[in-house]
């Protein structure tokens, strides 16, 4: 995938939590888990929209390594939204296959950056 590729799945990925989101119970756990979940899934989107004019190769490592974080917090969130029965299951596997790939992809990413000298 290329950077404007990337820059739109990321961006999907956080629009489609945030419509996700809007589903979950208006309890005190669903509202935490609900701010907890865009937060980190738009920061998905952000930080690597930023990694895309980062000013040099560690800086853009550095962001990806922030991506990859909030990649795996956003798969966190969906997990603990299932293992808490929130929400059924198959609405929320999309989302965690989504930010499991995601991750896979910026993790693998970073290791071929990092193994360049």
């Amino acid at each position: 995938m290329n950077k404007q590729e990337l820059k739109d799945r990321t961006k999907k990925f956080a629009l489609d939590v945030i419509g996700f989101s809007e589903h979950l119970p208006a309890t005190f756990l669903g509202k935490h888990i609900k701010g907890q979940l865009i937060r980190c899934s738009s920061s998905v989107a952000a930080n690597y929209r930023a990694a895309c004019l980062a000013q040099s190769k560690a800086a853009y490592i550095a962001k990806l390594s922030i991506v990859i974080e909030e990649a795996d917090e956003s798969e966190f969130w969906l997990e603990l939204i299932i293992e808490n029965g929130l929400l059924p299951e198959g609405k929320v596997n999309i989302l965690l296959k989504e930010s499991h790939e995601i991750a896979s992809i910026f993790i693998i990413s970073r290791k071929t950056l990092m193994q360049k000298k």
